[in-house]
């Protein structure tokens, strides 16, 4: 065989018996059924075919040209963190029994995979304060919009009211599932980096099924949970709640503050940032949302000898008993990133979590000094944050082209905030974890300092 088809050993003998075996004279007949207008004739622009080592030397290259943090210097958040990933995680999730593992329908067969993922629902409840959590989603934002489906569903109300702080594509992705559940999103807008209590007060209302914030928010700021808590159940609404779990190393758990549901990406967790994705949610609820909430839960049990086994339970989706009465269509988990936070989690423990949320606490606070001493940039917001934090700079600047003059200099800048918030043109969103030192610190608020 040629090395140049080591990855194409279908021979055109083998093409001819298959289209004889359908019925069909040629692969244009599989396509008969697309219109003519819109089907794609010729070839698609790619270079001719290349040897294995081509190929490889073509990829590299092609990777080359992205900025990964493990060649820059980054200060970027929004969502996705630079922060440390123990060896460990890559070895353990790389063993063949984790990632070839698919949903672990027979338990019998399963039973390493349902223990990792009973291991990660209860680190999810300590860490959050909740009762029950399930075995992932499949993001930070669409375990969002979940909960306020739920919500939906459990107070039989129609409308959902959702702070302005919250991640602007969690609130799109919440629009749309609304959209498709006919209900109304209302969104509360913000005072001094938080959300307003005041407008929260007079936009919930007894069709509230749940008032949604996010703690730390999008700005990086530190919502008042425990005021807004009786704000919202003042209407008999839910308390959902959006939280980074780095920051729960150290702030007080949404659940002891009256979180009705808890939720949040996981990829903080030891979850690489991968250039997007993909990551992991978690969902946690108190024990009378239970029943209600999406996805499967792994049950720990024993077997007829009395020893401990795990399978999955309350499957309330369209797949299994309840079809169209299901709570939500969601079929996966995303069990190896999962994997992932609790193999992260258990080499931290306790005390090592604390420490790196005060890592990430104490360098954010030191870079924001750093930059409010600068002649042009300005820390717009008093509010208490965490380990992101917004920086107003002068009206002249070019956040995209201070960004690529930053890229230049070594570093990822931080995310233009005038992209999703009109009023907030030339302000940037500074991420600060607990890989950034204090000479990377000093030197991008210097950089920064120069170009503004």
């Amino acid at each position: 065989m040629s090395v140049k088809h080591r990855y194409l050993p279908m021979t055109d003998r083998d093409r001819a018996d298959m289209l004889s075996t359908i019925g069909v004279d040629s692969v244009e007949e599989l396509f008969r059924d697309i219109p003519e207008p819109i089907r794609y004739r010729g070839t698609l622009p790619m270079s001719g075919a290349l040897d294995e080592i081509s190929l490889l030397k073509h990829m590299k290259q092609l990777a080359s040209r992205n900025a990964d943090t493990s060649q820059y210097a980054s200060f970027l958040g929004a969502g996705l963190y630079d922060h440390h990933v123990p060896v460990v995680i890559n070895h353990m999730i790389s063993r063949s029994e984790f990632y070839t593992a698919y949903t672990p329908y027979q338990p019998e067969i399963s039973q390493g995979e349902l223990q990792a993922i009973f291991e990660f629902q209860s680190y999810i409840c300590e860490l959050t304060g909740m009762k029950v959590a399930n075995a992932s989603m499949y993001d930070g934002a669409t375990a969002l919009a979940e909960a306020g489906a739920l919500a939906s569903g459990a107070t039989q109300r129609k409308q959902i009211v959702i702070s302005r702080t919250v991640h602007p594509e969690a609130r799109e992705i919440m629009r749309t599932t609304a959209r498709g559940l006919n209900l109304s999103v209302v969104e509360v807008d913000y005072a001094d980096g938080v959300t307003d209590l005041e407008q929260l007060k007079a936009a919930v209302s007894d069709d509230t099924a749940a008032v949604i914030v996010q703690s730390p928010n999008f700005f990086g700021c530190i919502e008042d949970l425990a005021a807004i808590e009786p704000i919202a159940h003042s209407r008999k609404s839910l308390f959902v709640v959006s939280t980074n779990p780095m920051s729960l190393g150290l702030l007080e758990a949404p659940g002891k503050l009256g979180a009705d549901i808890v939720v949040g990406d996981a990829q903080p967790l030891g979850i690489h940032p991968a250039f997007g994705g993909p990551t992991c949610g978690f969902f946690a609820v108190s024990e009378p949302l239970m029943r209600r909430m999406p996805g499967r839960i792994v049950g720990q049990t024993v077997d007829r000898d009395g020893k401990r086994g795990f399978v999955l339970t309350l499957q309330a989706r369209e797949q299994h008993i309840r079809r169209e009465k299901a709570t939500s269509n969601i079929c996966s988990n995303q069990a190896l990133l999962a994997l992932c936070a609790s193999v992260y989690l258990s080499t931290m423990g306790k005390e090592g979590i604390r420490e790196v949320a005060s890592l990430n606490l104490q360098k954010s606070h030191y870079a924001a000094r750093e930059l409010a001493k600068l002649e042009g940039p300005s820390l717009p917001f008093t509010a208490p944050f965490f380990n992101e934090f917004v920086v107003s700079l002068p009206a002249n600047a070019n956040i995209a082209d201070l960004n690529k003059q930053l890229l230049e200099a070594g570093f990822i800048g931080g995310l233009d905030l005038g992209r999703y918030y009109p009023e907030l043109q030339n302000h940037m969103l500074v991420a600060v974890t607990e890989k950034r030192t204090k000479a990377e610190i000093d030197e991008f608020a210097a950089r920064l300092g120069e170009l503004v």
